[in-house]
Formats: structure tokens, C-alpha cells, sequence
């Protein structure tokens, strides 16, 4: 706390002031800023590390994952293999063969989407829950436009 010299309020000379002095606060933030200013961009480039090299290291298998189609007609497809709709959670099951791959689920765009829940659903009451959903396809200008919201 600051002491200021009253003579007019008690006994004393000195007395606390009431004020907060806030000069060395904000000069410590302003440290505080640009230290972090300079910092913050060598933190997400990285350092450029020159790693050594081994000659019996061999790359890693990338894991393709498992593809579920549904088309318009309400087939299912398993890779290349047409699969009814009752085995496909098994179908799955051996094209995993046990390893620890995701399985990807996509669609036709005519297709409802409560069919599609319905197979993500099935695969994970069998146990099967690295799943993800897949995008088909870019929208050309025109279906842009067809599904924008109207201004109000």
C-alpha cells in the first residue's frame, strides 16, 4: 500500500491511500505481451532438426480403413462386395480381421439420413466404433445455391 504525508487526518504524518497504483501492473503485462509475441511463432514452426538416418528401418504400413457405401437404392457395399444389410457388422468384422483400422461410412446424397445412422447404430451395438462419415463430393455453384438460407 502507498503511505502519502496527511497532516489533517489523525495522529500519524503518513497514511495509507486508498488508490491501486496501476503503472506497474500494466508495464508487466506489456512484458509479459511481447515476450509472448516474439515466442508464439517459434513455438508452432518447430525447430528444424536434421535427424539421423537408419538402414534397417523399414516405413510403417498405412492402415486403409474399412469404406461402408450406401446408394440410393439402399444397397450396401463393403470395399468392392455388395453385403446385406443383416451380415454387414460381420463383413466388417473380417475385413478388420482384428487389426485396428476405422471404418468409414458414406453415402448417396439421396440417401435419408436416419438409413445411414441406422448402419453407424448396427455397427456399434456389434462392438465397432471407430467410425466416421464421409463427404462424397464437392457442390457445384447451383446446389450452393439450392440449399443457402434465405435472408430475413
Amino acid at each position: 500500500m502507498a503511505m502519502s504525508p496527511r497532516s489533517n487526518s489523525g495522529n500519524s504524518l503518513y497514511q495509507p491511500m486508498p488508490e491501486i497504483n496501476v503503472t506497474p501492473l500494466v508495464d508487466v503485462m506489456l512484458v509479459l505481451l511481447i515476450v509472448f509475441m516474439i515466442t508464439a511463432p517459434m513455438l508452432s514452426a518447430g525447430l528444424k532438426v536434421n535427424l539421423p538416418q537408419a538402414k534397417t528401418a523399414e516405413p510403417l504400413d498405412p492402415k486403409q480403413p474399412v469404406v461402408i457405401t450406401l446408394t440410393k437404392e439402399g444397397e450396401l457395399t463393403v470395399g468392392d462386395q455388395t453385403v446385406p444389410r443383416q451380415e454387414i457388422a460381420a463383413e466388417v468384422r473380417r475385413m478388420l480381421n482384428g487389426e485396428d483400422r476405422h471404418v468409414h461410412v458414406r453415402g448417396d446424397k439421396e440417401v435419408p439420413y436416419g438409413e445411414i445412422v441406422a448402419v453407424m447404430d448396427h455397427l456399434a451395438a456389434n462392438g465397432i466404433v471407430k467410425i466416421a462419415l464421409l463427404a462424397t463430393g464437392q457442390r457445384t455453384d447451383a446446389e450452393t445455391a439450392e440449399h443457402a438460407v434465405p435472408a430475413q
